[in-house]
C-alpha cells in the first residue's frame, strides 16, 4: 500500500471524525478528535514494526495496520449512541453511549503504546501527541464517568489484554492491529456485559433477543477456545477425536449455554426459539423464502466446484461469482428489515453461530464433513484469508447483521429514528450488499481509470454511489416507516465518503464499512 494511497484513507476517516464532531460537539467529540490525531501517528509505527517483523504477533499481510480507521469505531459508535439517547431522554443508554465511547478510546489507546513502546528508537514526537491525547482522555473519563462505570471499561480492557494474546497467538495472519482492535473489543465487550447482565438478573428486565445474540456470541467463541486448547495435545482429523468434538459440543451446549440462557430470559431457550420464530404467518413465510435462498447459495458453491473438476486451469472463484452470495444476502437482508426486524435480528444470530460452527469443523477438519467443506471452501479464498481460518464469509454475515443488532431500539419509541437514522438498519445493505458489490462489478469489467495507489477505479466508486442513491429511492418506496425529513445532503456525502474509503482501505470492507455508513446516519 502505497503512503498516497494511506493518506487518503485517513483523510477520508478525519473528514467522517470531523462531521461527528460538528453533529455533536461535547468533550466526547473532542475526545474523538484528539484519539484521531494520535492514532494517524501512531499508525506509522504499526506500519514500520509489520514491514520489518518487528510486531509481537503475526499479523494479516498485504495490508497496512488499519490503527486509525479502526480505532475510531467503537469511540464515534459511542458518541452517536450517547447522543441519539440523550435527544429521546432515555438516560440509562445515554450513560451506556458514554462506557461504549470511554471503552473504545482505552482500548485503541492501550494498542497505541504498545506500539510506540515496541518501536526502537522511541518515537519522542508520537509518544508526546500518545501522552497528550491519552490524558485528554482520561481527564474527560474522570469527570464523566461513575466509580462502576470506571470499573466496567476497566474490566473490558483486562479481557481485551487476556483475548488479544491468546487468540492472536492462536490464530496468526488471520487479522491486521486494526481487525484485531475491532474483533476481540466488540468480543470482549460482549463478555463483559454478559457477565454483568447474569450477576444482575431481575426477572422481566431486558430483551431476550438481547440476551440471546450474547449468550449466542460468547458460547461459540468459549467452544473454540476450548477445542482450540484441546487439539494441541491430540489430532484433531481422527474418528475419535471428532466423536469427542461433537460429544462435547453437546455437553457444553445443553449443560452450558443453555442453562446460562435459560438464568437470562427465564424460560426454556429451545421452547422460545420454536415459540418466537413461528410466532406468525409472516414469519413461516420469512423462515420459508430463507430457506430458498440458502438452498441456492449451497447450489452454487457446488456447481461452481464441479466447474472447478471439470476445467483444469480454473483454481479460484472469479471476484464476480464471490458477489453472487453479495446478492443472495441483500435478497435475504431486506425482506426481513422490511416485514419482520426481530425475526432478523434472531435469525442473523443463528447463523453466525452456524457459520462459526461450520469454520470449526473445517478448520479442525472433523469428521465426516470436515475435510469436504475444506475442498469446497478453497476455491472462494482470497488474500485477506491468509490465515488458517477463513473470515470473509462470516465477516459479510457480520457486516450486515451489526447495523440490525447495534440498532438503538430503547432509543427510538416508534421503532425507527427521525432523518437519516431510520436508515441505520439498511446501513449493511446500502454499503456492502448494494455500494460494494457494484464497485467490485463495475470496476472491474468497465474501470480504467484508477484511483491513485489502489487497484479500485473511478468508474466503480462513481457507480456504487449512484445505486445506493437509487437503492434509498426504493426504501423510501418499500418501507413506509422510513421518513427522512429532507436530510438528502447528509445521506448523499454520507455514501459518498463511505464509498471513496472502500475504495483506499485494506482492511476487511465487509466490516469496516457497514459501521462507517452506521455511524454517519446516527449522526
Amino acid at each position: 500500500m502505497t503512503q498516497q494511497c494511506l493518506l487518503a484513507e485517513s483523510l477520508i476517516v478525519f473528514i467522517i471524525v470531523l462531521l461527528v464532531h460538528a453533529m455533536v460537539w461535547d468533550r466526547y467529540s473532542w475526545c474523538a478528535v484528539a484519539l484521531a490525531v494520535q492514532a494517524f501517528y501512531v499508525q506509522f509505527k504499526w506500519d514500520r514494526l509489520l514491514q520489518l517483523g518487528g510486531a509481537v504477533f503475526q499479523f494479516r499481510t498485504a495490508a497496512n495496520s488499519g490503527l486509525l480507521p479502526a480505532s475510531m469505531v467503537i469511540p464515534l459508535l459511542g458518541v452517536v449512541m450517547k447522543e441519539r439517547c440523550k435527544s429521546a431522554g432515555i438516560v440509562y443508554f445515554e450513560r451506556f453511549g458514554i462506557v461504549v465511547a470511554s471503552t473504545g478510546m482505552l482500548v485503541a489507546l492501550f494498542l497505541s503504546v504498545i506500539a510506540v513502546g515496541v518501536t526502537k528508537p522511541v518515537p519522542t514526537n508520537t509518544c508526546i501527541l500518545t501522552g497528550v491525547a491519552g490524558s485528554i482522555i482520561i481527564y474527560t473519563m474522570k469527570h464523566s464517568l461513575t466509580v462502576s462505570e470506571v470499573i466496567e471499561v476497566l474490566e473490558v480492557l483486562l479481557i481485551f489484554v487476556y483475548l488479544s494474546m491468546i487468540l492472536l497467538y492462536l490464530l496468526p495472519r488471520c487479522f491486521t492491529p486494526g481487525e484485531a482492535l475491532l474483533v476481540l473489543g466488540g468480543i470482549s465487550f460482549v463478555l463483559n456485559q454478559l457477565i454483568k447482565r447474569s450477576l444482575n438478573v431481575i426477572e422481566g428486565r431486558g430483551d431476550p433477543i438481547d440476551f440471546f445474540l450474547l449468550v449466542a456470541v460468547v458460547g461459540v467463541v468459549l467452544l473454540g477456545l476450548f477445542f482450540t486448547v484441546l487439539f494441541i495435545f491430540m489430532d484433531s482429523g481422527t474418528w475419535i477425536s471428532s466423536m469427542f468434538f461433537h460429544m462435547m459440543t453437546a455437553v457444553l451446549g445443553l449443560g452450558v449455554i443453555m442453562p446460562w440462557l435459560y438464568r437470562l430470559i427465564q424460560k426454556n431457550p429451545l421452547f422460545w426459539l420454536l415459540q418466537f420464530l413461528f410466532q406468525t404467518q409472516t414469519r413461516i413465510y420469512l423462515l420459508v423464502y430463507w430457506t430458498f435462498l440458502a438452498a441456492s447459495a449451497c447450489g452454487i458453491v457446488f456447481y461452481q466446484n464441479a466447474k472447478r473438476s471439470s476445467e483444469s486451469k480454473k483454481h479460484q472463484a472469479s471476484t464476480i461469482t464471490r458477489k453472487y452470495f453479495h446478492f443472495i444476502v441483500v435478497a435475504t437482508y431486506v425482506p426481513g428489515l422490511i416485514y419482520d426486524r426481530q425475526l432478523l435480528y434472531v435469525a442473523a444470530v443463528l447463523c453466525l453461530a452456524v457459520f462459526i460452527f461450520l469454520e470449526y469443523i473445517r478448520y479442525f477438519r472433523i469428521k465426516p464433513f470436515g475435510q469436504t467443506l475444506r475442498y469446497l471452501l478453497s476455491l472462494f479464498l482470497d488474500e485477506r484469508d491468509s490465515g488458517p481460518l477463513i473470515l470473509t464469509h462470516i465477516y459479510l454475515l457480520l457486516g450486515m447483521s451489526l447495523p440490525v443488532w447495534l440498532f438503538p431500539r430503547s432509543c427510538a419509541p416508534k421503532g425507527t429514528l427521525s432523518g437519516a437514522g431510520a436508515l441505520v438498519p439498511y446501513s449493511g445493505v446500502l454499503a456492502v450488499g448494494v455500494g460494494d458489490t457494484i464497485a467490485s462489478v463495475f470496476g472491474s469489467t468497465m474501470g480504467e481509470i484508477k484511483w491513485p495507489g489502489t487497484k479500485k477505479t473511478f468508474e466503480g466508486t462513481m457507480t456504487a454511489i449512484f445505486a445506493q442513491i437509487i437503492a434509498v429511492a426504493l426504501i423510501l418506496i418499500f418501507d413506509s416507516s422510513v421518513n427522512l425529513n429532507s436530510s438528502y445532503a447528509w445521506i448523499l456525502a454520507s455514501v459518498s465518503l463511505v464509498s471513496l474509503l472502500e475504495a483506499y482501505t485494506t482492511q476487511i470492507d465487509n466490516l469496516l464499512l457497514p459501521l462507517y455508513l452506521h455511524i454517519m446516519f446516527m449522526a
